[in-house]
This record gives C-alpha cells, structure tokens and sequence, in this order.
C-alpha cells in the first residue's frame, strides 16, 4: 500500500525543482480585485488571451466601479478575445456587484480587509461571491497578499497526481486540502510556481518528458511509462 505523502517528500520535491528552475520569489502586488478578474479571464482559455482580454478590459474602463456600472454587452466586447464571454461577463459583474454591496464603492482598497481577517474567513468569503471556487480564492490570497495558499490549477492538479500527492481523479477542493497539509506556509508560493513551470516544461499534459525529469525517481508515474518504453 503506498505511503501517505507528507511534507519530508513535498521538501524534497520542491528542493529537485528549485536545483532545476530556479527559486521564484514572489513580491504580492495588494490588488485582490484585479486578480479576482483576472483568475474569471483566465478559466478556459490560454494565458495570452486572458491577457488580451484583461487588458481591453482595463482600458475601456478606467476602473472596477465603471466595469459594475456598465451594461454587460459592453463588458462582453472587451473581454471577447478571452474566450466565453457571455458567461465569464455576467460573472465578473456579478463579483462586482457582490464587493460593492458588501463594502460600499469599488475604491483602490476593496477587500484589502482579507489580508489582516483569518484565512478561513477570507477563503470561505471569496468562495461564496458567484462563481468563486477555491483555485480562484486561493490566487486572490496568495498573489494578492502573500498568503500561504496553494492554488491547483490545470498543471499543479497533473503533476501532483502524477507524484501520488493526490489520489487518482481526487475531488479539486480535496487536492487543495492535500496541498495545504503538505505544504508549509512559507513555501507556498514557492511550490505553486515551481510545479507549475515543471508541468509547462517536462511534465506536459500528453508526452511528458520522463526521460530528462529531475523527480524520476520520485514519480510513480513517470517510472510506469519509462518501463513501458
């Protein structure tokens, strides 16, 4: 029976990636709002469009109070490029309205007051504005403020099951538990990007690279395929 990862192996993993990428240091930027839309702009679509579409955003409309303001047709044409319009327009809109009516006009300190509350409540408030699931609370947290939140996104969720981090096809609020026992707070944002740079450069989605992985021996997966070969 496989053991159950624990933060040893997670230390491990993040200190092969590190000898192979780099150590990413993170400066959070305090704009919990911009990243909010951003993370809607980026679902189902490449990174290069969600900043197109993020960008014709922000120069249609000088700020997020014009963008809650405006008819959600024209919220729509700014964000075309991003994909899915129509759904993500009315969402973002509807964050919007959401913020506003729980802390009065979109001003520059919109939901600041998540960075100094407890974590639990920040998460379980984003996650009830609509359409807000824990990979889009847990970028508003960790960009945004530094706090120690794992985001599973498309490449983190791969690598991770393919390292026995996760079970197979595991629930995605269930890898996100996973990720926060495993990894320690300071080392958040650390692990977040180095898996997702290993995913993007070796550990892709259809021919990983096992051959030249520097966590081959750590990967059941991985040590599957080279057998097969």
């Amino acid at each position: 029976m496989p053991q159950r990862p624990d933060r040893r192996r997670l230390r491990a993993i993040r200190d092969r990636l590190r000898a192979e990428y780099g150590r990413p240091r993170q400066e959070p930027h305090h704009r919990p709002v911009d990243e909010l839309v951003l993370t809607v702009l980026s679902q189902n679509t490449n990174d290069r469009n969600r900043d197109v579409a993020y960008a014709r955003l922000r120069d249609r409309f000088g700020t997020w109070e014009e963008v809650r303001r405006a008819p959600v047709s024209e919220v729509e044409e700014a964000i075309r490029p991003g994909g899915l319009a129509p759904t993500k327009g009315v969402r973002i809109k509807s964050i919007l309205e959401a913020i506003a009516t729980d802390e009065g006009p979109l001003g520059h300190d919109a939901l600041g007051w998540l960075e100094d509350g407890p974590l639990e409540e920040a998460r379980a408030y984003l996650c009830d504005l609509p359409g807000v699931g824990r990979k889009t609370a847990a970028c508003v947290l960790l960009f945004s403020f530094g706090l120690p939140e794992v985001p599973v996104d498309t490449h983190v969720y791969r690598v991770a099951t393919r390292l026995g981090l996760f079970r197979a096809r595991a629930p995605l609020d269930e890898a996100h538990d996973v990720m926060l026992r495993l990894t320690p707070p300071e080392d958040a944002y650390e692990v977040h990007m180095l898996l997702i740079r290993h995913g993007r450069r070796t550990c892709v989605a259809r021919t990983p690279r096992c051959r030249d992985c520097p966590l081959q021996r750590m990967c059941p997966e991985g040590r599957r395929r080279l057998a097969r070969a």
